[in-house]
């Protein structure tokens, strides 16, 4: 299971003070207000390599606004376009009944209700109603399954395990 998620990416500089724009890839950016500390990585890393303290939130558009500690000026902020920001697990958004965090879903296993064995999720398509996983397959085309619960029998994060039912013509498409 992944450690961190990533909530963001600094997008440019903000104001003369060292504010920073953040793109949210979040489902609720709200959840910014809440931080104290975000974790970072560098431009194409998945490594954190440290955090700042979040001194000021605010939006503008689909756009979050940070002010860290420590950084005060506009020459400073352009220094950080391009970092991820990432949260631990532990500050991640509390999970609803019969939800999951995609993060634990990629490189699930996958076996049919029947017992097939199907392959891996290798990629998570967002559509808008709903995800659809991308699942790998040896010597086939990958098999795009509707995370629906006509779909998804059972996912066991425990067992890293994802059983579904193949409703006529997904092995088609």
């Amino acid at each position: 299971m992944e450690a961190y998620f990533r909530i963001g990416v600094i997008t440019s500089a903000h104001g003369i003070r060292g504010g920073v724009k953040v793109f949210p890839v979040t489902e609720d950016p709200e959840r910014f207000r809440k931080l104290d500390e975000v974790l970072y990585s560098l431009p194409g890393q998945d490594r954190i390599e440290g955090s700042y303290k979040v001194r000021r939130v605010a939006f503008q558009k689909q756009l979050v606004l940070l002010e860290f500690e420590g950084v005060c000026d506009r020459n400073t902020a352009e220094t950080l376009k391009g970092r991820q920001l990432w949260v631990s697990r532990e500050d991640a958004l509390p999970l609803g009944e019969r939800e999951y965090y995609l993060a634990d879903v990629m490189g699930m296993k996958v076996v049919s209700d029947t017992g097939e064995e199907l392959g891996r999720v290798t990629d998570i398509l967002e559509t808008g109603s709903n995800e659809v996983f991308q699942v790998e397959q040896e010597a086939r085309k990958p098999l795009l399954i509707p995370s629906i619960p006509d779909c998804v029998v059972n996912m066991d994060f425990e067992q890293n395990l994802l059983t579904v039912h193949l409703l006529p013509g997904l092995r088609d498409l």
